[in-house]
């Protein structure tokens, strides 16, 4: 807030900004015949006048009139996670979330979540030799895991046996790869017409 000198001096800093603003505006120069150095110098002295609060009380009012404030994205909403506790990592975690940041956690929950998505990544292979290598790679991180050197939660994945693997690859590549029965071909307008439906 304001008092007294500053109030005054901010309202003779705004008048003088209007006049200067239509000097410009109408494509005029109000010191002409000054020299461009000694203009500098005189905007330069009378910055070092104003204080920091006054200075950024103007910047803050002139980005308001230029609309710089409006539709801002939690403008008339509260802002996430105000009311709640503190949390020494909060912005690991929102930067996480904000930028969908993946294979960050304990190994079990990583574990976990890659042996959902196994068999869509096994099924992007080309061939026998690449799936045992996955599966195989897969188990032993599993086996590493269960020892709890790095601590965290217990690991309840389980390993996959790679024959079995290889075989319902397999079974799903051959589901994909076998074509489709052939439609029956319709009959030309003119026999439907000439021995009726059928």
């Amino acid at each position: 807030m304001m008092v007294g000198g500053a109030a005054d001096e901010f309202k003779r800093r705004m008048e003088r900004a209007a006049e200067l603003r239509a000097v410009r505006a109408a494509g005029g120069h109000e010191q002409e015949d000054a020299e461009p150095g000694a203009a500098a110098e005189e905007v330069r002295r009378k910055r070092k006048k104003i204080d920091d609060a006054a200075r950024a009380d103007y910047l803050i009012r002139d980005a308001m009139a230029q609309g710089k404030f409006d539709n801002l994205k939690y403008a008339g909403k509260p802002i996430p996670g105000l009311g709640e506790g503190y949390d020494p990592d909060w912005w690991v975690k929102g930067l996480i979330q904000r930028e969908n940041i993946t294979g960050l956690g304990p190994q079990a929950i990583l574990l976990r979540t890659e042996d959902a998505g196994l068999d869509a990544r096994l099924d992007a292979q080309y061939s026998e030799k690449q799936v045992r290598d996955i599966v195989e790679d897969f188990n032993a991180r599993v086996i590493e895991a269960r020892r709890q050197l790095q601590g965290g939660p217990p690991v309840v994945t389980k390993t996959r046996d790679a024959d079995v693997e290889l075989q319902r690859w397999h079974a799903r590549r051959a589901a994909v790869e076998a074509p489709a029965p052939e439609p029956q071909a319709k009959r030309p307008w003119w026999r439907r017409l000439w021995n009726g439906p059928v």
